[in-house]
């Protein structure tokens, strides 16, 4: 069985960022209480993830009955060039991801339909794209000139819709170091109690706080909201992360409730796969 993780309390996006662990050259091949149960396995340099089938009665906080998780496929991370260092080695001051970063976004689960306007070009996506995600014409150029002011390298994106209708986009987007990608996320993007750029769709935000106590990544900082009432014909949730040199932004809507276990679902694999 994995070793326990440290207990952490609900965040809130105030949270101070989780301290850094001093040894970080073991690569993580614990998953935490995630929405569908997935087994990391730690190989060499890469860890590869086993989805596996557990009893509902033996995830914290779940029923027995048929509670909405979704089911991914085999899940690998990609490996890591020679002799480079994982992100959060000592030896990488810089907190660079040297791993493919188009192969670090979750892949759709099963039985979605890919959105094929988020496959890029060589899996590259145009910056224009995802700013298309905020509501208006000034948060899109606000948020287009951070992205050039803080030197945007790469955004890596994948997105499909479920049976029942969610949408998700999930957008990796590369800096040059973990500083700058933190900066970014803590002094641009997110306020005390909502996103500061408004999500298409999501006129008003507010935080979620409905994630396990064990479902934190310990080296990725996460700051999730969910729309709040009155809401219009769709529901969004949002999550920002930030994992060393790479800003995540997980979003998730759908016509009426956008259901809160695929999303945290979502963005703690997500969360596992930068770590």
């Amino acid at each position: 069985m994995p070793e326990a993780l440290p207990e952490v309390s609900a965040e809130t996006p105030a949270e101070s960022v989780p301290p850094v662990k001093k040894d970080r050259r073991v690569l993580r091949a614990v998953l935490r209480w995630t929405a569908a149960v997935v087994v990391f396995a730690a190989v060499g340099t890469s860890a590869a993830y086993g989805i596996t089938q557990m009893e509902r009665t033996d995830v914290p906080g779940l029923a027995t009955e048929p509670d909405g998780r979704w089911e991914y496929p085999t899940i690998s991370k990609p490996p890591l060039p020679s002799g480079s260092p994982g992100p959060f080695a000592e030896a990488n001051t810089a907190g660079a991801h040297y791993a493919d970063l188009r192969k670090l976004v979750l892949p759709a689960p099963k039985g979605a339909k890919a959105d094929a306007a988020l496959r890029g070009e060589d899996g590259w996506l145009a910056t224009k794209t995802f700013l298309a995600e905020y509501a208006t014409k000034y948060d899109r150029e606000t948020v287009g000139q951070l992205l050039t002011d803080y030197g945007l390298r790469h955004i890596a994106a994948h997105g499909w819709t479920t049976p029942d209708g969610t949408h998700t986009r999930i957008y990796l987007l590369q800096f040059g170091t973990a500083a700058v990608a933190d900066d970014l996320v803590s002094s641009e993007l997110i306020s005390y109690n909502s996103p500061v750029h408004t999500a298409r769709g999501a006129e008003a935000s507010e935080t979620y706080t409905g994630f396990a106590e064990d479902a934190q990544v310990a080296d990725v900082t996460r700051y999730s909201y969910v729309e709040s009432k009155p809401y219009g014909p769709e529901q969004v949730r949002q999550a920002y992360l930030s994992a060393a040199d790479t800003v995540a932004v997980v979003l998730q809507s759908r016509k009426g409730t956008a259901e809160a276990l695929p999303f945290e679902q979502t963005v703690i694999l997500q969360s596992q796969l930068l770590d």
